[in-house]
């Protein structure tokens, strides 16, 4: 074999390369002569034109393929390097390759055959080329030294974890593809970012099941609607129950159904659940919800007795979180007024609110001095009474009734005068106060009351309120949703008083209803007594949302209730300021003033946070559902608080504990982390505990998460081979039907892999081309002796 001079590189399929280049321009000279003489030759012969043009090309061939062989071309071809590549044999080993369709088989039957012996044809094939490596994978990514005894009992198919995990486990190395046996129902998240070698999935049947009803989705939100704050919305799907209606029912910890519904849908159709409840119980519960046609709600107590293919994706567990509290709110009054008393009574049957209150009873006098004894400034009829436990007042002080202090040193100087003690309250309710109670240094206080600390805000209206108060050119007027400019034209009281009515975004907001159905809501503020003191404002802020207006007899229109976030927290402006009008308006037995103070002020402080939080997030990117927890501590001004000690305990289904000190995080001050993996089904929770750098306490939550592998994993019973093929089109592979496994095994020598080697034959030594040239030669030699030309 005559080397070539310059190796070009080859397609797969193989190329013409020039080996003696040296050659190649004498050759073409000698080439276009010859055609050249043969040409002109012709041209001076006699004969038909169609019998010389015969000739002529006959020759022409005969001499270009000696011209051909004289330039030594070779064939070049690229071809698999035998055993230095590596083929990856994956094997799905979850339990949803189990499920039989309406043919009675199922994938992991299907798949058996095809791994059972080591001795089948297409591993032989595979061997005698590649270096052929075996894994399984469910949960996790795992070495098998056989497959030959497959159980299919895992819990979740992390199908696109493993296939990062061999990216990254043969990364560097000569990884020619992966040869995939899985239905391609996958549990977790795709990894965009990471690069994949050849898929080459073997397709699945794809039989449906006879008969199984799937619980697809599950979502909770809370609100601050009193009789029902938990709204679950269930999504399922029936096959094989006809126009049987299917009922969705939420269970408790205890295993009592608290709410059921009933909704019928076509076969294959979803059928959508909104059910609303209470828990029993604040802080953290469980709840079970399950979906089966109405005739086969016993199936849940009698598993066997089913008719479904599988019960694992009936159910599904939640976590619904409804606050520990107390949730302290300050209550600041201008005077003494009814509203006090009845927003009182209110939160008074709210066991996680507790309310304190700061009520002016004397307003600030001006300065001067008594002339019957020197230096004393106070008045003398106070002379003589015992101050220990409180500073004789002054006639240039307001005089304040505290109400509802957790000990007799909270507020004794009145309104908070620093951030540790006004965070220490999640809401503050101002009612009937002027700008000149606060000082700026207070007013900005009560500004990062909400942006930072994600405080709630409530201005109600009255004669010293918004406007009125002064309040335009302070620090308040940023946090309060309307403007305050003195521009407002003086308006004299309606007579016949305002009517409250809900806007259109008022009626989508659950805290502000009094009622479960449209139709009494209505009529409930059809029948709400009329309002006399009402706030004029200039402008509602562009953020602002006006959620209720108030109506005059003339129809206009002036807002009522506006809210806004402001920072981190909440603002909302009601600038009706005698709702107190409405509980003597009606009847004793009804308390809807009572519901709407206690819905509203659960409103402004659900949202806000505490010195110590904790989240549960499950991390997609990791494979076997670890589950991130976080803790954010801070210190009483609620700033981040480093160098603290936060030990997490941890408790599963099954009420085994692990504790764990948690680390500090790398992405943000005073958040401390740690991973956590379930095993098992069920309802999990964490309970953190935080000791700053001194040894105190800071404080203690929880938080919780559930784990519904089997649901998951079950959700969807047809193998997905729409995902295999689009899986197999991304990285360059492509799917193959199990009859097919041993032509692809002889097949895949022939696609490029990492390790790769050329091969070049001399195409000169090859018969057929000698014999081609002196074929067209003596053609053409005997066309012209048969046809007389000369």
């Amino acid at each position: 074999m005559t080397e070539a001079s310059e190796f070009i590189a080859a397609p797969l399929w193989g190329a013409i390369v020039v080996g003696a280049r040296a050659w190649l321009v004498p050759a073409a000279v000698a080439l276009v002569v010859a055609l050249a003489t043969l040409a002109w030759g012709y041209a001076q012969t006699r004969g038909s034109f169609r019998l010389r043009l015969t000739a002529a090309t006959l020759k022409a061939l005969g001499m270009a393929l000696l011209v051909v062989i004289l330039l030594d071309p070779l064939w070049s071809s690229s071809r698999v390097r035998p055993g230095e590549n590596i083929v990856v044999v994956l094997a799905d080993t979850s339990g949803s390759m189990q499920v039989r369709g309406a043919d009675g088989s199922s994938t992991a039957e299907v798949f058996r055959k095809q791994l059972a012996d080591e001795r089948l044809p297409w591993l032989v094939r595979l061997k005698q080329d590649f270096d052929v490596r075996r894994y399984t994978f469910g949960e996790r990514l795992e070495p098998a030294a056989s497959l030959e005894t497959l159980t299919f009992d895992s819990r979740s198919t992390n199908l696109n974890a493993a296939l990062s995990a061999l990216a990254e486990r043969f990364a560097g190395r000569p990884l020619a593809g992966v040869v995939l046996f899985s239905d391609g129902t996958a549990t977790d998240a795709a990894n965009a970012g990471t690069k994949l070698p050849p898929i080459y999935p073997v397709l699945p049947p794809s039989s449906a099941a006879a008969v199984d009803v799937t619980l697809l989705n599950v979502a909770t939100t809370q609100t601050g609607f009193e009789d029902a704050p938990v709204t679950l919305m269930a999504e399922a799907q029936a096959v094989g129950v006809g126009d049987e209606p299917l009922v969705c029912q939420v269970l408790d910890e205890a295993g009592k159904v608290v709410q059921s519904q009933e909704q019928t849908a076509g076969d294959g159709e979803p059928a959508a659940f909104r059910l609303q409840f209470r828990p029993a119980k604040p802080g953290l519960s469980a709840y079970q919800v399950r979906v089966a046609a109405k005739s086969q709600l016993a199936v849940f107590d009698k598993p066997d007795a089913t008719r479904e293919a599988t019960l694992a994706n009936n159910r599904r567990l939640v976590q619904v979180d409804r606050g520990r509290g107390p949730y302290r709110v300050l209550y600041v009054g201008g005077a003494p007024n009814p509203e006090h008393k009845f927003l009182g009574r209110s939160l008074a049957e709210d066991p996680q609110m507790e309310l304190a209150s700061l009520i002016r009873i004397a307003r600030r006098e001006p300065k001067f001095d008594f002339r019957s004894r020197s230096g004393e400034s106070t008045n003398p009829l106070f002379r003589g009474f015992d101050k220990t436990n409180e500073e004789t007042e002054r006639y240039d002080q307001p005089v304040f009734v505290r109400l509802g202090l957790k000990d007799e040193n909270e507020l004794r100087d009145g309104f908070p005068k620093t951030p540790e003690q006004l965070f220490a309250f999640h809401a503050l309710v101002l009612d009937d106060v002027e700008a000149e109670l606060f000082t700026t240094e207070q007013m900005s206080l009560i500004s990062r009351f909400v942006s930072e600390r994600g405080g709630g805000l409530l201005m109600l209206g009255g004669p010293d309120s918004f406007e009125k108060g002064l309040f335009a050119k302070t620090p308040l007027a940023d946090v309060l949703p309307v403007y305050l400019q003195r521009t407002v034209e003086s308006r004299p009281p309606a007579v016949e008083g305002y009517r409250f009515q809900l806007t259109r975004e008022g009626k989508l907001e659950p805290w502000l209803r009094l009622r479960a159905n449209e139709a009494d809501e209505f009529k409930r503020l059809d029948e709400m007594p009329p309002f006399r003191t009402l706030n004029h404002v200039s402008g509602i802020k562009p953020g602002a949302t006006v959620l209720a207006t108030a109506v005059d007899a003339t129809g206009a229109q002036q807002p009522a209730l506006v809210v806004q976030t402001y920072g981190r927290g909440r603002a909302a402006a009601l600038m009706i300021g005698d709702l107190w009008r409405w509980r003597l308006k009606v009847a004793p037995e009804n308390q809807d003033l009572e519901k709407m103070w206690r819905q509203l002020v659960r409103r402004l402080t659900t949202v806000v946070a505490g010195r110590v939080e904790a989240t549960a997030e499950v991390v997609a990117e990791e494979a076997g559902g670890a589950v991130r927890v976080a803790v954010r501590a801070r210190d009483a001004a609620y700033q981040p608080l480093e160098n603290a000690q936060v030990r997490l305990e941890f408790k599963s289904p099954d009420g085994k504990t692990l504790t764990v000190e948690a680390e500090p995080s790398r992405r943000e001050a005073g958040v401390y982390e740690t991973s956590y993996v379930p095993r098992a089904d069920g309802a999990y929770r964490v309970a953190a505990k935080v000791v700053d750098g001194a040894g105190a306490e800071v404080g203690r939550t929880e938080a919780g998460w559930t784990n519904n592998p089997s649901a998951d994993e079950f959700r969807r019973l047809t193998p997905d081979v729409a995902a295999l093929e689009a899986l197999a089109k991304q990285t360059g592979g492509e799917t193959v039907r199990p009859e097919r496994l041993e032509a692809f095994a002889a097949e895949l020598i022939g696609r490029p892999a990492p390790e790769m080697q050329q091969q070049l034959l001399p195409l000169r030594y090859t018969p057929w081309v000698f014999a081609l040239a002196v074929a067209c030669l003596a053609g053409e030699w005997g066309l012209r002796r048969w046809r007389g030309l000369p």
